[in-house]
């Protein structure tokens, strides 16, 4: 199938539309995809870290709530925190016209105004690797968060398709308390959006709860996973962003301990050793998630050494598909007009890249996608029965394969930090993020 590459630079582009789900090639019966490792960054959108991507859907530009053109300010990666829950969605997205980035505010109970710190874009030198692994495989430049909140729901969204909890209510932001889950303190509670976009804040139930996520189908195939995730405090298991600490099913059975992997850095470890489950989800320690504020830039070499370590194991590389994701947009700017499928989003556009020896060669996929895609490519990849939550509506993310071609050679990919940094890295036993 042809395609055509347009590289956009102004506001105003619109999405990919819909098509129907590719079917994965197979080789003998059974895909040669057999380990599928989901990595999770933080709080960026995609025009914040692609703007100037060739080929890609970005922009230099955009609009303030004041109808004035606004340019793109390029930033290093060590960014100031801005606001980017539910309410701040609805202020920038302004009924589709993308025009309310403005009237953000920094991070924090002084609620200080951003004016147009949000309309930036990180300079490629400083994500280098980001960009050296888009020239080489697949950059997803049409993948809209799942829901119009921020990363609480985000992270629920990348195991289970959605937060929904009955017939009309979703969970929307972050529970009232950390550490979120059901190691939550008593009294916890968390906040609703209705199927009329209603907001109903603290009127949801205590964050352990009981939805079906990915986990349930692997478990009822027998096939492996793992959650790597940093020690958040006296906690096993990562706290904020150990998604499975708000599901009860895991927390309070034996694979709480052996299925949730502590620390982070274990991926790595296993991928030396040859030894990645069917499904991995990926979570870095604070400094290394690229989140705004940290006063660090660690984030891509993070990365950069999980593609490494897989791929330098030519048995893991030839066999694994790497998703490199980032959970919301953070509260900056995006050109893009999300298109609006139910109460709860779709939300603003974030990064994807796609890594494998199966991948296409520098290839932009404009296909619409959300973090259901995700879900869907490893439910058609084994055969496994749909969570019927978005998964069953999104595209899979099957057209960024190439299952006909020999499998790539591997070539590392450079970075400023090396592995040894991250594996002695002390840990901070704070959390990712609060929003």
């Amino acid at each position: 199938m042809a395609l055509v590459l347009v590289a956009c630079s102004s506001p105003g582009g619109t999405p990919a539309p819909a098509s129907p789900p590719l079917s994965i090639p197979s080789s003998g019966g059974a895909s040669k995809i057999k380990h599928v490792v989901i990595v999770i960054q933080e709080n960026r959108s995609f025009d914040d870290l692609f703007a100037t991507f060739r080929g890609a859907d970005g922009a230099t530009y955009g609009y303030n709530s004041k109808g004035q053109k606004v340019a793109l300010t390029k930033v290093a990666l060590k960014e100031k925190d801005i606001r980017h829950a539910h309410a701040v969605w609805v202020t920038e997205y302004d009924n589709g016209k993308m025009d309310g980035f403005d009237k953000d505010t920094f991070a924090g109970p002084s609620r200080v105004p951003a004016g147009t710190y949000p309309y930036q874009y990180v300079d490629p030198a400083q994500i280098r690797p980001y960009w050296e692994m888009a020239r080489r495989y697949v950059l997803g430049d049409h993948l809209f968060q799942t829901q119009t909140s921020d990363s609480f729901t985000a992270h629920q969204d990348l195991i289970a398709g959605g937060t929904v909890i009955d017939s009309t209510h979703s969970i929307i932001d972050s529970p009232s308390s950390t550490p979120y889950g059901c190691d939550s303190p008593s009294g916890t509670v968390t906040s609703l959006i209705d199927a009329g976009g209603n907001y109903l804040q603290w009127q949801g139930p205590f964050p352990c709860l009981k939805y079906a996520t990915l986990r349930d189908r692997l478990d009822a195939a027998g096939l492996s996973w793992k959650y790597y995730t940093p020690q958040y405090a006296s906690k096993t298991g990562g706290g904020i962003w150990n998604a499975f600490d708000a599901i009860r099913a895991v927390r309070y059975s034996s694979e709480w301990n052996e299925n949730v992997s502590v620390p982070q850095t274990n991926v790595i470890a296993d991928a030396q050793a040859g030894k990645l489950p069917a499904v991995s989800w990926v979570v870095p320690y604070v400094a290394d998630s690229d989140h705004p504020g940290t006063a660090n830039d660690a984030g891509p070499s993070w990365v950069a050494q999980i593609v490494d370590a897989i791929g330098n194991n030519k048995r893991l590389w030839d066999s694994t598909a790497i998703v490199v994701v980032w959970d919301d947009w953070g509260g900056f700017y995006d050109h893009v007009k999300p298109p609006q499928l139910d109460s709860q989003g779709l939300g603003f556009r974030v990064p994807m890249l796609v890594i494998s020896s199966y991948a296409k060669a520098g290839y932009v996929s404009h296909t619409q996608y959300e973090f259901g895609s995700i879900l869907r490519f490893v439910e058609e990849n084994w055969g496994l029965q749909t969570l019927g939550t978005t998964d069953a509506r999104a595209n899979s993310i099957a057209d960024c394969f190439n299952f006909n071609q020999p499998p790539r050679a591997f070539v590392p990919i450079a970075a400023a930090y090396s592995r040894e940094y991250f594996l002695h890295e002390p840990p901070t036993n704070v959390p990712v993020d609060d929003e």
